[in-house]
C-alpha cells in the first residue's frame, strides 16, 4: 500500500514541477490566439485574391494587347530609377570612404607625383 502511495506522491510531484507558470501560460495562450487570428486573416485574403482574379481574368484577356507593354514599360521605367538609385548610393559611399580616407593619409611632399 505505502508502495502505492510512492509512486502517487513521486507522479503528482513531477506533474508539479513541470507545470507551466503563469507567465507561461498567458504568453502560450496569447501566441494560440495571435496565431489563430492571423491564419484566419491570411485564408480570408487568400479567398479573396482568388476570387478577384476569377473575376478579373476575361478583362485581363480582352487588354492584354495594351497590358504587357505597358507592364514592360512600366518594368523598364522601375529598373532603371532602382538602377539609378544604386548607382547614386555607390558614389555616395565612394565619396563618403574618400571623405574618411584622405585626412588619414599623411602628406608627403611628391606623394602624387608618381601618378602625375
Amino acid at each position: 500500500m505505502s508502495n502505492d502511495r510512492n509512486k502517487r506522491e513521486t507522479i503528482t510531484r513531477k506533474l508539479n514541477n513541470s507545470a507551466l507558470s503563469p507567465r507561461q501560460t498567458a504568453k502560450f495562450l496569447t501566441a494560440t490566439t495571435l496565431g489563430a487570428m492571423l491564419l484566419f486573416l491570411s485564408g480570408l485574403t487568400f479567398t479573396g485574391t482568388v476570387i478577384a482574379l476569377v473575376m478579373a481574368t476575361p478583362l485581363m484577356v480582352l487588354f492584354s494587347p495594351v497590358l504587357v507593354p505597358a507592364g514592360l514599360a512600366i518594368l523598364l521605367v522601375t529598373t532603371g530609377f532602382l538602377f539609378s538609385g544604386g548607382c547614386g548610393v555607390a558614389a555616395i559611399t565612394a565619396l563618403s570612404w574618400i571623405h574618411n580616407y584622405v585626412p588619414r593619409t599623411q602628406a608627403v611632399p611628391g606623394a602624387w607625383s608618381k601618378w602625375f
